[in-house]
């Protein structure tokens, strides 16, 4: 199962959840501290305390800028027939 490191109030974790929902891939959310001293747990499982952070099911970890991270998604996951309305649907919120 691809583990997505994050928290809802960030804008960059919205975006990476937002591409595997168009991706229709089933992902489990891992909340992090919204402090960068109690990540530690995150920074055991993928090197780092940024934030959003990937690791796919063969391990290979996804972190750094969401655009890089969404461009990594893409390449690996193609949209489901229904993207552009969840992308609607996520727009009008």
């Amino acid at each position: 199962m691809i583990e997505v490191f994050q928290a809802e109030w960030c804008p960059h974790s919205r975006k990476v959840r937002q591409q595997l929902t168009e991706s229709g891939v089933d992902f489990v959310a891992r909340q992090v501290p919204a402090d960068r001293d109690g990540r530690e747990e995150m920074r055991q499982a993928v090197g780092a305390d940024q934030i959003p952070a990937v690791v796919l099911e063969d391990g290979e970890v996804l972190n750094g800028e969401a655009d890089e991270i969404v461009a990594a998604l893409q390449e690996r996951f193609s949209p489901r027939d229904d993207a552009q309305r969840h992308r609607e649907k996520a727009e009008a919120h």
